[in-house]
C-alpha cells in the first residue's frame, strides 16, 4: 500500500509539473516570450521546492529522454528544411555548423579562462557546452515562417549541424578533463569519424525511408516514419556515427515537395508532415520540463555562478557571435542585414543544457557550478534573444511577417 501511495505522489507532481508547463506556454503567448524559459523557470521551481519531482527521475534518465525530443526536433526541421533550401544555404550552414562551433567553444573558453580565472579544462568545457544554438528554440520561432533571404533555412541549418559538432567537441573535451591519458588527435580522429558515419547513415537512412514510407499515398505513415528515425539513430550511433546528425539529413533527404504544395489537406505525406510538427513541439516541451528539473535554484544564485553566467551571455551574444559569424559569411554573398540578423538569432536551449547534464554525468570537476553557469546563459539567452528576435527582425527588414514566439 505504502509503494502504491508513493506512486500516487510521484505522479500528482509530474502532473502539477506538466499543468504548469502548460500555464507557461499559454502565458507565453499573452506575454511574447518564448515558452522555453517560462517551462524551465516552471520546471526548475517545481523541482527546487517540490522533493518529489525532484526525486522521480534521475540525471541519467532526463539525458534519454531529452535526446528522444532532440531526435523529433531534429527530423523535423530537416523535414522543413528540404534539400531544395539546404543547397541554395549549404556552404553558410556547414561552415556556421561546424566552424563556427569550434570558433565559439575556443573564445568562450578563452573568455572563461582569462576573464573569471577557471582553469582551461573547466574552461574548454563550458565553451564546447555554450558553442550550439539550439534546435528546439530556433525551429518553434521560425516555425510556418519564411524570412527574406536564406536567413531562415541558414539558422535551422546551423542549429542542427552545430549539435553534433557540440556533442563530439564535449565528449573530447571531457574525456581530456578526466582521462589523462587522452589526447587532442584521438579527439580529432573520433570526431571525424562520427560525422563522416553521421552523413552517411543520415544519407542512406533518409532514402531507405523515402522509399519505404513516404510513397506510400494510401495511408498516413507518422508512426512508421517516426520507427524508422528512431532505428537510423540507434544504427547511427552503434556505428559510432552522429545519430542527431543522422535524423537531421534523414529528413532533408526525403524531402517531400509535392506533398508540400497539395491542394489535398488529406495528403497522407501532408499528414505525415503534420504528425512530425506536432512531436518536435511536444518534444520541445518535454526537454525543457526535464531539463528544468535538473535545476536547483539556490545553485543558481551562489555569487560564482550568475554573475560569471550573465557576464559571458553578454560578451557571447554581443562580441563572440557576431566576431565568428561575420568573417565566416562575408564571402558567401550574405548582406550586412543578413549577417546580423544571424548573429543575433544563436539562441542557446535545450542543446547547452544537455551537454552541461553530460558534463556532470561525466564527473567533469566542479561540473555543479559548470551546469549552473550554462543555465544562466540559456535562460537570459532565451528571454532577451529570444524576446527581440522578431523586433530586431523588422527593424533589418528580414521579416516577410510577424514571427511566431509560441512555438
Amino acid at each position: 500500500m505504502h509503494d502504491v501511495e508513493s506512486f500516487g505522489r510521484v505522479v500528482l507532481a509530474w502532473g502539477l509539473v506538466g499543468a504548469a508547463a502548460l500555464l507557461a506556454q499559454q502565458l507565453a503567448r499573452r506575454i511574447r516570450v518564448p515558452a522555453a524559459a517560462l517551462v524551465l523557470v516552471a520546471a526548475a521551481v517545481s523541482a527546487t521546492y517540490i522533493k518529489a519531482v525532484r526525486d522521480a527521475v534521475t540525471l541519467h534518465t532526463v539525458e534519454n529522454v531529452v535526446t528522444l525530443a532532440l531526435i523529433a526536433i531534429l527530423f523535423d526541421g530537416g523535414l522543413h528544411l528540404g534539400r531544395r533550401r539546404f543547397r541554395k544555404s549549404a556552404a553558410p550552414i556547414v561552415v556556421l555548423g561546424v566552424l563556427g562551433t569550434f570558433a565559439t567553444a575556443a573564445l568562450v573558453a578563452v573568455l572563461a579562462h582569462v576573464a573569471f580565472a577557471l582553469s582551461w579544462k573547466f574552461s574548454l568545457v563550458l565553451g564546447a557546452a555554450l558553442a550550439p544554438t539550439d534546435p528546439a528554440v530556433v525551429f518553434a520561432l521560425l516555425a510556418n515562417h519564411e524570412n527574406g533571404g536564406r536567413t531562415s533555412s541558414i539558422l535551422q541549418g546551423e542549429s542542427g549541424f552545430n549539435d553534433p559538432a557540440g556533442i563530439a567537441l564535449l565528449l573530447g573535451f571531457v574525456q581530456l578533463t578526466t582521462h589523462p591519458h587522452a589526447s587532442a588527435a584521438a579527439m580529432a580522429g573520433t570526431f571525424a569519424l562520427s560525422m563522416a558515419v553521421g552523413i552517411a547513415c543520415g544519407v542512406v537512412g533518409g532514402l531507405a525511408l523515402r522509399r519505404l514510407f513516404w510513397t506510400n499515398r494510401r495511408t498516413p505513415q507518422g508512426l512508421q516514419t517516426l520507427a524508422g528515425v528512431l532505428a537510423v539513430y540507434g544504427l547511427t550511433t552503434i556505428a559510432h556515427g552522429s545519430g542527431f546528425l543522422a535524423v537531421l539529413i534523414a529528413g532533408i533527404v526525403i524531402d517531400s515537395p509535392d506533398a508540400a504544395t497539395s491542394d489535398q489537406p488529406t495528403d497522407p505525406r501532408q499528414l505525415t508532415e503534420h504528425f512530425h510538427a506536432t512531436l518536435s513541439t511536444l518534444g520541445e516541451l518535454v526537454a525543457f520540463v526535464m531539463l528544468g528539473i535538473t535545476v536547483n535554484l539556490h545553485t543558481l544564485f551562489a555569487r560564482d555562478v550568475w554573475p560569471i553566467g550573465l557576464a559571458i551571455f553578454g560578451v557571447l551574444a554581443f562580441v563572440i557571435r557576431p566576431a565568428v559569424c561575420a568573417p565566416l559569411l562575408a564571402r558567401l554573398h550574405l548582406n550586412a542585414r543578413e549577417i546580423s540578423f544571424i548573429s543575433w538569432a544563436g539562441l542557446k536551449g535545450a542543446v547547452p543544457l544537455l551537454l552541461g547534464a553530460l558534463a556532470v554525468s561525466g564527473h567533469v570537476p566542479s561540473s555543479t557550478r559548470l551546469y549552473g553557469i550554462v543555465v544562466v546563459v540559456v535562460f537570459a539567452s532565451v528571454v532577451v534573444q529570444g524576446t527581440s528576435l522578431p523586433f530586431v527582425a523588422r527593424r533589418l527588414g528580414i521579416a516577410a511577417d510577424p514571427l511566431t514566439l509560441d512555438g
